[in-house]
Parts: C-alpha cells; sequence; structure tokens
C-alpha cells in the first residue's frame, strides 16, 4: 500500500477514536443521589428550657428532701388536744386508753387508741376491730368518735393505730412513713394486743378503714394469711400506678421521698404494683364491703370504680359493692368525706340519706359476720 493511501486511513481512525473518547474526558465524577429532603436524618433542637415549669415538674427522690418546713413541735401538741378530746369526750361512755405495741417489723412501737365498753363480758365475750385512718400522715380524729361510739355499745372492742407516718409522734416517725409497706404491718400488729385482752375473742376479728387506711384494709385481706374474718374499705386508695399519674407531681412528692421507695412508678413499676391492692384481689377469702362516691376529688371514682369492677366481677360471692351517686360533700375532697360527717364541736353524727344507708349497711355487714351482740363466755342456754 503506498504512503500517501495509508496516511488518510489512519488519521481518521484515530479522529473516530479521539470523538468517542472525549465525553469520558470531561465528565463529572459520578455522586451517590441525595435522598429527598423529607428522608434526611435531622438533628432537633434541644427545647428552650422553662424554668417554671421544670420547677413545677421536679420530684425528687431523695429522702432528705421528705417533708420540708414541717412544723412537728405544731404537730405533737395539735395530738396532745386530740387525746384530751378523745378522754372527755368518752367518760361515762366508753373505756378510752392510749396504748402502744411493738410493730411486728420490730423497729417502732406504735401508738393507738383503745376504746371499750364500761361494763366488759368475760374470757372471748366481745368481738374486735381495728380501725384504720386515712391520710398521707394523717392520724385519728376526733370526728371519728360517734362511730367508735356506736361501735362500742353494739359490743365491739376498737383500736386504732398510729401507724408509721401518723403526724403528732416526732420527725422520725412521721419520715419513718411507707406507704403500702410496713404500715400495713405495724396496723395487723394491732391483734396481737388484742390478743393479751381476755376479753376479745380472737376468732372475731375485723378490720375496716377510710381512703388511705381503705388502703390498709385491703392489704390486710389480700393476702395468703390475716386472722379477720370480714373487713370494709371505704372511699379506699386502690391502685398507686394510676394515682400517683393521675394526682401529678404535687402529689408524687410524698411518695417519692419515702425511704423505702426512693421514685416513681416508671423507675419501680413492680414495686408500686405490689403496693396496690388492685393487684392482689384474687387473694381475698373472706366477706369485704366497699363503699365508694361518684363525686369523690381525692380517690377520683376513676380509681375506685376499677377495684368495685375487679370485684364484683372476680369476687361476687365475696365483695358487698355499692357506689352511691354524687353524696352530698363532707368537709373536704368532695364526697370523699361523705360518710363520715361529724358536727366538730357536739362530736355528733351530721347525717344525710347516703351516710345513714352506708352506716346501716356496714353495721349489719359486721354483725352478720362477728356477731358482736353474742357473749361467748356465758353458757349457752344463758344466750339472748
Amino acid at each position: 500500500m503506498r504512503l500517501e493511501r495509508t496516511v488518510p486511513w489512519i488519521v481518521g481512525a484515530l479522529a473516530l477514536l479521539a470523538a468517542s473518547i472525549a465525553p469520558h474526558l470531561h465528565a463529572q465524577p459520578q455522586q451517590t443521589p441525595r435522598p429527598p429532603a423529607a428522608q434526611q436524618p435531622r438533628t432537633r433542637p434541644e427545647p428552650k428550657m422553662d424554668p417554671e415549669r421544670a420547677k413545677k415538674l421536679y420530684v425528687s427522690n431523695n429522702p432528705e428532701d421528705h417533708s420540708p418546713g414541717r412544723d412537728f413541735q405544731r404537730d405533737i401538741e395539735e395530738k396532745k388536744q386530740t387525746d384530751a378530746r378523745f378522754a372527755e369526750a368518752s367518760k361515762g361512755v366508753m373505756d378510752f386508753q392510749k396504748v402502744t405495741y411493738r410493730s411486728s417489723v420490730g423497729d417502732l412501737d406504735i401508738p393507738a387508741y383503745l376504746f371499750q365498753p364500761l361494763q366488759r363480758r368475760g374470757r372471748h365475750g366481745h368481738a374486735a376491730m381495728i380501725w384504720v385512718h386515712g391520710g398521707v400522715h394523717g392520724n385519728m380524729d376526733v370526728l371519728y368518735f360517734p362511730f367508735i361510739k356506736e361501735a362500742v355499745q353494739r359490743g365491739y372492742v376498737i383500736i386504732t393505730p398510729e401507724y408509721r407516718g401518723s403526724t403528732g409522734y416526732g420527725e422520725a416517725f412521721h419520715k419513718a412513713i411507707d406507704y403500702g409497706g410496713y404500715e400495713v404491718e405495724d396496723s395487723m400488729s394491732a391483734v396481737d394486743y388484742l390478743k393479751t385482752l381476755p376479753h376479745v375473742d380472737p376468732a372475731r376479728l375485723g378490720i375496716m378503714g377510710w381512703s388511705h387506711g381503705g388502703f390498709i384494709t385491703l392489704h390486710a385481706v389480700f393476702r395468703d394469711n390475716h386472722p379477720f374474718k370480714a373487713a370494709a374499705a371505704i372511699v379506699p386508695v386502690t391502685n398507686l400506678v394510676f394515682r400517683l399519674s393521675y394526682k401529678g407531681p404535687g402529689y408524687q412528692r410524698d411518695y417519692a421521698t419515702q425511704q423505702r421507695l426512693q421514685g416513681l412508678p416508671f423507675e419501680k413499676p413492680d414495686l408500686y404494683i405490689q403496693r396496690s391492692p388492685l393487684y392482689g384481689v384474687d387473694k381475698l377469702k373472706v366477706p369485704l364491703l366497699v363503699h365508694v362516691a361518684t363525686n369523690d376529688t381525692d380517690v377520683n371514682f376513676v380509681e375506685d370504680q376499677q377495684i368495685i369492677d375487679a370485684l364484683r366481677s372476680r369476687k361476687p360471692d365475696l365483695a358487698e359493692t355499692r357506689i352511691y351517686v354524687d353524696p352530698p360533700p363532707g368537709s373536704a375532697g368532695g364526697g370523699h368525706t361523705f360518710s363520715r360527717r361529724t358536727d366538730v364541736k357536739t362530736l355528733e353524727r351530721m347525717d344525710t340519706p347516703e351516710q345513714r344507708d352506708s352506716w346501716n349497711r356496714t353495721w349489719t355487714f359486721f354483725e352478720w359476720h362477728l356477731r358482736p351482740y353474742e357473749d361467748l363466755s356465758r353458757p349457752a342456754q344463758t344466750q339472748p
């Protein structure tokens, strides 16, 4: 092949090769496709702190923060006045004594009020009941007096424990509060004291409480072994998991700072479930009466409805329950004190139809199961 014919061919081939690789020489590096804006990960900015709201929501779990600023000396003086009033009102009506006994926990002496008939029967002649007061740091109040008097007149011996955390006994006793824990043992230990009284029949023992006292009452009979033949819980606290959420931080502070709690339900759920009677319903083995009110603004009906429904569905043969619809309220908490209406000056009942009905049912319930009218110290043929 001649050179003049070969050169144009080579030049043409080189031109075609250059045209084929030119786009690649100037192309941009390939990039990973970017996701749509909505799919891109974003870092959320920290919310602006509101110091006032944070202060309102903060709940300490430090026992040193329990009951700050409490005037314990004033509590002691007020308790002395309560004791004196009980003593004065009981004169000529019933035998009143202030006693103490050792808690089965073994670390505290528990004060208690003891009310007995003036004329006592012989051995095992009387049925007896433990009456448990309410309130977070509450105590036995003279407003219970007319109902205690009626119980004694019916033949009962009544003991009212001032379990740990009750007010009027100094700072150490106050801060020993153990809601749903050792306080239950403190209250049940009153049975050991009652057994030292020869005229009390240990086979006819009952327990009754209001609000927090109803909570303790439920705990007492929602266990495998206990000495009670019957129990009554009026407007009882039942579910701490629900209750602390419903009531909020202001209420939670009385719990989270307790020595044996030190936290809230979301931190210690198993502990709070253990201390909530609602979850122990299946252990009930003795007759139980429960009365609640729909207009209760302390133990709100949405809480008590849970225990009513559980008892009606799972223990219908043992539980006697009643819901009072919007009864006239007492001094506080709406319908929370509907069955404890007492004139503070005269210490007489301030009856409403609902209060009369509740107590009539309560007395009938206990008379059926504890038979306070029977004097077992007398031969059977001499019984009325």
